[in-house]
């Protein structure tokens, strides 16, 4: 790749790595997306609400938070017009470029970022060369930045490229918290999709690696519970209130302890509870975030059903109330074999990868599982595949960063996947 266009992709990364946004609040995120592709000359462009079914938006952030991240990009510059397009969180956009007749060939990314903070470190690249996380309590922990970098880049080499079909691309938000791949596959527009490629880096697979197929994404739930009890002097009057606490902390103790299940992996984790109001006061409002996963879709929803049952015994035992919101979930869907076969050949041809694996368990759970099953409804194929980058840290660590030859390799990859399956060669 020229050295141009691979500063242009490293510096273009950076840009994002420097404000990462959650999900639904990736207003500078979108910002920047539209602003390249206008620079791209791309001009079919679905932004927000166009990009999306509103009835589907899951895990939406309060009012007050969407406001707050809206108010940053206006003093961050952003146009007031387009703030206006994704006004309460209609983040995302898809992207099309017409090239005559042909298939329809997309490719999705995600683009929100992570909810902690990141290193200030010496060694942490980031922080060392000037491109650390200007958000303070958010950071590009995952890769997400990137993602959007190669997506970017492929779509600029198709576009000057002899391509011809239709090529689209899903910049998709909110995946951190599984909120934005059901909408995206519900607006429509994937639905005369004919090829898609999602794909993930890193992960445990070193630069120059390409895993054409990864597949078993664990099918998965977020659950928020709250407790209510009734309050009471703790000293005084012990046996006044209705222990909220008391409740969630049997709740927790007792859905980790239930049955694995025999036909397959299943997890829960509870990651954040937030309640009470002093040492000596009865809780009466105590708030459980959690989630589920499953191997399959169905042992998701076995997992589901038991914690919820956990959660309304646990509330009963101790006299309390609790309200329990599905905020969030995610699907199984395993990619199309013989699109990866693609994947696969083409990585072969390419002087920059290294080692090719056929196929490896992806071991977490993405929402781009949405837009695949949808696209294999209709009778098209998906696949999700991996780009190998170093990594000096795990994914959501405070020090995770990628290795930037990972994005000309990504691009060169994904460019000739879309090529390929143009020119029906899968």
């Amino acid at each position: 790749m020229a050295h141009d266009v691979r500063n242009r992709l490293s510096a273009l990364r950076r840009a994002f790595h420097r404000r990462p946004e959650p999900g639904w609040c990736e207003f500078q995120t979108t910002a920047r997306i539209v602003e390249e592709l206008r620079r791209i000359g791309v001009d079919d462009v679905a932004i927000g609400s166009e990009a999306l079914s509103e009835p589907d938006r899951m895990a939406l952030p309060t009012t007050e938070t969407l406001r707050a991240w809206r108010d940053r990009a206006a003093d961050a510059g952003v146009d007031s017009a387009l703030l206006e397009r994704l006004d309460d969180g209609h983040t995302g956009v898809v992207a099309t470029v017409e090239r005559g007749s042909g298939p329809t060939v997309g490719v999705r990314v995600d683009m929100d970022g992570v909810s902690m903070t990141e290193s200030t470190a010496a060694g942490h690249r980031p922080a060392d060369e000037g491109f650390r996380s200007e958000h303070d309590g958010y950071m590009h922990a995952c890769g997400h930045d990137a993602h959007v970098t190669i997506a970017l880049g492929v779509l600029e080499a198709v576009a000057a490229s002899d391509f011809e079909g239709s090529f689209r691309v899903f910049f998709q938000p909110a995946e951190e918290i599984a909120g934005g791949g059901k909408p995206m596959a519900a607006s429509g527009l994937v639905d005369d999709v004919d090829y898609l490629f999602a794909f993930h880096l890193g992960l445990g697979h070193p630069t120059g690696t390409v895993v054409a197929n990864a597949t078993r994404p664990l099918a998965m739930a977020h659950i928020n519970a709250t407790f209510e009890g009734a309050s009471a002097h703790a000293g005084k009057n012990p046996s006044g209130g209705t222990n909220a606490m008391q409740a969630m902390t049997t709740a927790v103790q007792n859905a980790y302890g239930i049955p694995r299940h025999a036909d397959g992996l299943t997890r829960i984790n509870f990651g954040r509870v937030e309640g009470g109001s002093a040492s000596n006061v009865i809780a009466e409002e105590v708030v459980l975030d959690g989630e589920v996963r499953g191997e399959t879709t169905a042992l998701m929803e076995y997992m589901r059903t038991e914690l919820e049952r956990e959660l309304y015994a646990a509330a009963e035992l101790h006299q309390c109330d609790v309200v329990i919101h599905r905020t969030s979930e995610s699907i199984r869907v395993d990619g199309d074999p013989t699109l990866a076969g693609t994947v696969a050949a083409v990585a072969h041809d390419r002087p920059s990868v290294r080692t090719v694996t056929e196929a490896a368990p992806l071991g977490a759970s993405e929402d781009a599982t949405f837009l695949m099953q949808r696209v294999h409804e209709r009778g098209g194929r998906a696949v999700y595949l991996l780009v190998g980058t170093d990594h000096p840290t795990a994914h959501h660590t405070p020090t995770f960063d990628v290795d930037e030859r990972s994005l000309d390799i990504g691009v060169e990859l994904l460019t000739a996947c879309v090529t390929a399956v143009a020119e029906d060669r899968p």
